[in-house]
């Protein structure tokens, strides 16, 4: 069989490979019921989705046709180093420094990714998203995150 979009296929199965792993690990949690779902519920379903979606896109990399079999060109590495790493920064900033301080560096550093990269449209970005996250989870939801940093907050 002949790989018609090298793009597709390639992104197919990883969505695949992603979702089976996904539906296999929260296997080990509980399901509950349709009434009162437990936490392997939605990740279970997720991951049979995900792995679904990979499976359609696979399916149409080997049977659509495309101009120069849709090659993949090469690694765009500044994007997947700064976004990689912002995440990774948060993951450390967010416990130490709260979200006032750790989602502005989030979205700041993940900004510098891009090719047009402007401060002012960063921390507008950063100030709307801090704002809306202090709304959604802290207000809304009433989730227990680290709003200000350790050393103020003690």
């Amino acid at each position: 069989m002949k790989i018609k979009s090298e793009r597709d296929f390639w992104s197919g199965l990883m969505f695949v490979v992603v979702g089976i792993g996904f539906a296999w690990g929260a296997t080990y949690y509980n399901f509950g019921s349709s009434a009162r779902p437990g936490p392997g519920y939605f990740p279970f379903g997720l991951g049979v989705l995900l792995a679904i979606l990979g499976g359609l896109v696979l399916f149409k990399a080997l049977t659509i046709e495309t101009e120069g079999g849709d090659k993949i060109g090469p690694w765009a590495w500044k994007p997947l180093l700064w976004i990689s790493g912002s995440v990774a920064v948060f993951g450390w900033a967010l416990p130490h420094l709260g979200m006032v301080a750790g989602l502005p560096i989030l979205v700041v550093v993940a900004a510098m990714a891009g090719d047009e990269f402007h401060w002012r449209d960063a921390l507008i970005n950063a100030a709307v998203l801090t704002l809306g996250s202090w709304l959604i989870f802290i207000v809304g939801l009433k989730l227990v995150i680290p709003l200000w940093p350790a050393f103020l907050a003690a």
